[in-house]
C-alpha cells in the first residue's frame, strides 16, 4: 500500500489485545451457533489483517480472541459459496451455478445445515441474505430456518424488490416468514436485532440456537447507506487502499463510493460489537460458537492484503476471506492455521462442534477443521480445493476456475462475466507460498505441474457433473400448494430469453411445476411508466390475455386455469411493434 505500512496477517494479529469476554460457567450441553456472513466485503477490510482505514475494531477484538483461519477460500461470487456454505458440497453439485436468472435457485433435495441442526434439536433463523431461491420449495423456510428475516433474490435493489419498496436499505420491506413486511430501520441493524430475538427466545427456553446473520451489505446499490458514519468517513482519505489510483476526473467518485461501502462495513461491525455484549448478558458466550466471514472479494479494486484480485475474479483477492471463530469453551485465543479450507468445510466443522449428523447419503465434498482450532492436530492431510464460477447455465471446463493444490494455484482467469472462453485454455501456475501475489507465471517452467494440476481438475469437474441425473437442469418453482398460495415471480428466478437479462427490453419464462390443476388470479406487474398495452399469458396448454392500462404498474388481473405438472409460464407485453416481459407475475390459488 502506498504511503502506509501495512502489517502482515500474523504479525497484525500478535498485536491484538485481549479483552474480555465471558467467563461463566459452561453450559454442558452442545454449543450454540452463530454464523456470521458480509457481502462484497473483502479480504482485506479489516483492521486486523492491516486495514488502516476502514474501522473494524469489534472485529479486531473477536479475531484477537478467536481462532483463525488465513488460508480459507470462498467462491467467487456470492450465491455459489451460500450453496456451499450450506451443504458442505461445491456448489456444481447443488443447481446453483450463477447469481441470477434462475441458476441461483439451489435444488430442494439438498441438505442444508439448518435442516441438520433442527434435526439436532436446534432452533434456527436465518436473517438477511439467502440467495437461493425465493419461491418454495427453496425458500429458507422450506430448508431449515424456523424463523426467517429475508430480503429476496440477490440484493436490495434488485428486479426481485417489493413494488413500492425498491432500494431501501432503510426502512426496508422485508420478508418474515414468507409474509411481506414493511420494517422501520436500517437493515443490518434490523437483521441483528431479529437474530438477537431469537437468542434471547432459545436461551430463555432453554434451547440450543443457530442463527444465520447474512448481511447484504456491503453490496451495492451504495445510496442508502448509514447517515452518520457516512459523513464521518467523507473526511477520510482512502488513497492508501487504493489498488489503481482512479482518473483524477473520477477520484472524488471512488472516495465517496469508499466511504459509502466503508460506512457499511463499521455499520456491521458495530452490530458485531451489540451482539457479543448481548451474549455476555445472557452468560452464553462461552459455550457459543460465533463464525465471521465474507462471500467472495471486495465489490472494488482495494486493498487485500498481499493478494491480487476483487470480487468475480479467481485470483487469490477474488476468492479469499479470514475466518474467524470464536468458542471460548474449546478453542484458545490467537489460534491460527494456514491450512487449506473452504466454504465446503463449514458445514461438516459446525456440525462436528455440536455432535450432529453429517448427512451420509450424498456426497459431503468438505471436512471438518475444527482439530486445527481446538489444537488436537496441527495439520490435516492434503488436498485440493476448487473454485469456479462464470455466467450461463451450464457450466464449462477450464472456464474461469481456481485449483488450490499447497504450494500450488493452477488458475484460468478467462472472465465470469462470460458464458464461455475462445480457443485453448491459457493456464497459469503459482507458487503461493513464494509468490502470494501471482507475479510470477511458472506455466511454461513447470509443465509437468500443469499436466498433473489439470488431470486433477479435469477429474474433479466431471465429477461434481454427475452428481445426478440432468445435474445442471435448473430447479422448478412449485406452485398451488399450502405452503405458498400466493408466489411472486420476478426476473431474479426467470429464464432469459431476449434483451439484456434485467434490462426493461428483456424477456424470459418461469420453469413452474403444479401438484393439481387449478384456478389462479394472475396479476402482470410492469415498469414504471409502461404505456398502454396488451399482455399475453402462456402457461403450458393455457393461455390468457389481459390489458395494460398506461402509467399504473400493478392491477393487471386474468384468471386462468393452469395445468397440473411441470410447464413454462411466460408472458409478452407487445408495445406497438416491440414484445417486452413484464417486471413480475404474481399468481394466487383460488
Amino acid at each position: 500500500m502506498p504511503h502506509r505500512r501495512i502489517l502482515s496477517f500474523s504479525f497484525a494479529l500478535a498485536f491484538i489485545g485481549l479483552l474480555y469476554f465471558d467467563t461463566s460457567s459452561l453450559i454442558a450441553a452442545r454449543p450454540n451457533v452463530i454464523v456470521i456472513m458480509s457481502d462484497d466485503q473483502g479480504g482485506g477490510d479489516y483492521g486486523f489483517l492491516g486495514n488502516e482505514v476502514i474501522r473494524t475494531p469489534e472485529l479486531d477484538a473477536m479475531a484477537g480472541q478467536s481462532g483463525v483461519l488465513s488460508q480459507f477460500y470462498v467462491s467467487p461470487v456470492c450465491a455459489p459459496t451460500r450453496a456451499s456454505l450450506m451443504t458442505g458440497r461445491y456448489n456444481y453439485r447443488t443447481r446453483c451455478i450463477d447469481t441470477y436468472v434462475g441458476r441461483a435457485m439451489m435444488d430442494p433435495n439438498e441438505v442444508t445445515i439448518a435442516e441438520s441442526l433442527r434435526d439436532a434439536g436446534y432452533r434456527t433463523g436465518i436473517y438477511g441474505k439467502w440467495h437461493l431461491g425465493d419461491n418454495y420449495p427453496m425458500r429458507p423456510m422450506d430448508q431449515g430456518f424456523q424463523d426467517s428475516l429475508i430480503h429476496r433474490g440477490g440484493g436490495i435493489g434488485q428486479p426481485s424488490d417489493p413494488i413500492g419498496a425498491e432500494g431501501k436499505y432503510t426502512n426496508p420491506t422485508l420478508f418474515k416468514n414468507g409474509i411481506e413486511t414493511p420494517m422501520q430501520g436500517y437493515c443490518t441493524d434490523l437483521y441483528f436485532d431479529a437474530a438477537i430475538e431469537l437468542i434471547e427466545e432459545s436461551v430463555a427456553d432453554g434451547e440450543n440456537f443457530f442463527t444465520y446473520i447474512a448481511t447484504n451489505a456491503p453490496h451495492g446499490p451504495f445510496h442508502d447507506v448509514p447517515e452518520e458514519l457516512y459523513q464521518e468517513y467523507l473526511e477520510v482519505d482512502f488513497s492508501p487502499i487504493l489498488v489503481n489510483q482512479p482518473n483524477p476526473r473520477r477520484l472524488k467518485s471512488e472516495m465517496d463510493k469508499l466511504a459509502r461501502i466503508a460506512a457499511m462495513i463499521t455499520n456491521i461491525d458495530q452490530n458485531v460489537g451489540k451482539l457479543f455484549r448481548k451474549l455476555d448478558a445472557l452468560q452464553v458466550r462461552e459455550n457459543t460458537i460465533v463464525v465471521y466471514l465474507n462471500d467472495n472479494g471486495p465489490n472494488t479494486m482495494r486493498y487485500v492484503g498481499d493478494m491480487r484480485g476483487m470480487k468475480s475474479n479467481v485470483d487469490d483477492g477474488g476468492i479469499r476471506s479470514p475466518l474467524i471463530f470464536h468458542w471460548p469453551a474449546k478453542v484458545s485465543e490467537m489460534t491460527t492455521s494456514d491450512s487449506l479450507c473452504a466454504h465446503i468445510d463449514l458445514m461438516p466443522t459446525l456440525l462436528d462442534a455440536c455432535d450432529a449428523a453429517v448427512p451420509d447419503d450424498r456426497t459431503i465434498d468438505g471436512r471438518s477443521f475444527l482439530p486445527l482450532l481446538t489444537g488436537e492436530q496441527d495439520h490435516l492431510p492434503d488436498r485440493q480445493i476448487v473454485l469456479q464460477s462464470h455466467r450461463g447455465n451450464v457450466p464449462q471446463k477450464f472456464h474461469h476456475f481456481a485449483l488450490h493444490s499447497p504450494p500450488w494455484k493452477l488458475v484460468h482467469p478467462s472472465g465470469f462475466g462470460k458464458e464461455t472462453f475462445e480457443g485453448e485454455p491459457r493456464l497459469e501456475l503459482y507458487n503461493l507460498s513464494q509468490d502470494p501475489q501471482q507475479q510470477n507465471n511458472l506455466a511454461a517452467r513447470k509443465p509437468e505441474v500443469v499436466e498433473r494440476l489439470k488431470r486433477d481438475y479435469e477429474a474433479w469437474f466431471d465429477d461434481v457433473s454427475s452428481t445426478r441425473p440432468e445435474n445442471y437442469a435448473p430447479p422448478r418453482i412449485v406452485i398451488g400448494t399450502d405452503h405458498e398460495r400466493e408466489t411472486v415471480l420476478t426476473r431474479q428466478d426467470w429464464r432469459h430469453a431476449q434483451g439484456r437479462p434485467w434490462g426493461k427490453d428483456s424477456n424470459g419464462f418461469w420453469l413452474l411445476e403444479a401438484p393439481q390443476a387449478g384456478r389462479y388470479s394472475v396479476e402482470v406487474i410492469v415498469h414504471r411508466g409502461q404505456p398502454a398495452a396488451k399482455a399475453t399469458i402462456k402457461a403450458g396448454p393455457a393461455t390468457g390475455e389481459v390489458s395494460i392500462a398506461a402509467d399504473q404498474r400493478r392491477g393487471h388481473l386474468t384468471t386462468m386455469k393452469l395445468p397440473k405438472g411441470k410447464f413454462k409460464l411466460s408472458v409478452d407485453v407487445v408495445l406497438g411493434e416491440e414484445t417486452v416481459g413484464p417486471h413480475q407475475v404474481v399468481l394466487t390459488r383460488q
